[in-house]
């Protein structure tokens, strides 16, 4: 081969790895510039998203009665007040606080509501944003802090096993509602077949560990407490 040739052929494979290193640096560029980008900022006004919450449901005359805030946040205005104050004090993720303008970032209330939303009614995350004033992002944390800091702060008094004493209690309720037998009602629109299929709250029927009692219905006898549910839901278990 020639000198020329060769020379020519020396000079195309710098060209193309030339080419190579080129593309590769771009690439990286690129790929740096993507991630160092910043989202877009939105000023969602959180101030009157608390207002408006605060008008709707907690203010001395609210716009919703005691029966609608029951509905939307499954629970009783008191027992939500009282979870709110809980996570207030011992977690510092629902603990308002200044940013550096001086100005307070997003209220317990809006938290807390923006979590109970997505457990109440299975809706996305960004689905509580127009409403409360916080983004998908927020939201999902809020979600997060919230379980977690329920689990951690209730589980001993409300999570635990039932004793006698608690069992003899909601006996009592049922059968004074006219199911006697019954320890508890499951509504299964917030706790779906693949929920329930890994609850523990069976257990202890189905291998033989639950207290025995005797109650009579229709004039039948029977040995062990039930739960009262809404048809075929459960029909699996």
């Amino acid at each position: 081969m020639s000198s020329s040739s060769e020379d020519g052929l020396d000079e195309r494979l710098d060209e193309i790895f030339d080419d190579i290193c080129d593309d590769t640096i771009d690439n990286i560029i690129e790929a740096q510039t993507k991630k160092q980008k910043k989202r877009a900022y939105i000023e969602r006004n959180r101030e009157a998203g608390h207002n408006r919450l605060w008008n709707d449901y907690f203010s001395e005359h609210p716009t919703y009665e005691e029966h609608l805030f029951r509905r939307r946040f499954r629970m009783n205005r008191g027992l939500f007040m009282r979870i709110v104050y809980a996570l207030s004090e011992n977690v510092s993720f629902f603990q308002q606080r200044r940013d550096a303008t001086g100005r307070f970032g997003l209220s317990a209330l809006q938290k807390c509501t923006a979590a109970l939303r997505m457990l109440a009614y299975g809706s996305a995350a960004d689905a509580v944003d127009e409403y409360l004033r916080l983004g998908e992002t927020t939201a999902l944390s809020c979600l997060h802090h919230f379980t977690h800091g329920v689990i951690h702060l209730f589980e001993d008094e409300y999570l635990r096993r039932p004793t006698a004493e608690d069992l003899q209690r909601l006996l009592d309720i049922g059968e004074k509602r006219g199911f006697p037998g019954m320890v508890g009602s499951i509504d299964c629109t917030l706790n779906d077949l693949n929920v329930l299929d890994r609850s523990p709250v069976f257990d202890d029927i189905i291998e033989g560990r639950a207290p025995r009692l005797e109650y009579v219905v229709n004039g039948h006898k029977y040995k062990f407490a039930y739960y009262l549910t809404d048809g075929q839901k459960l029909s699996k278990k």
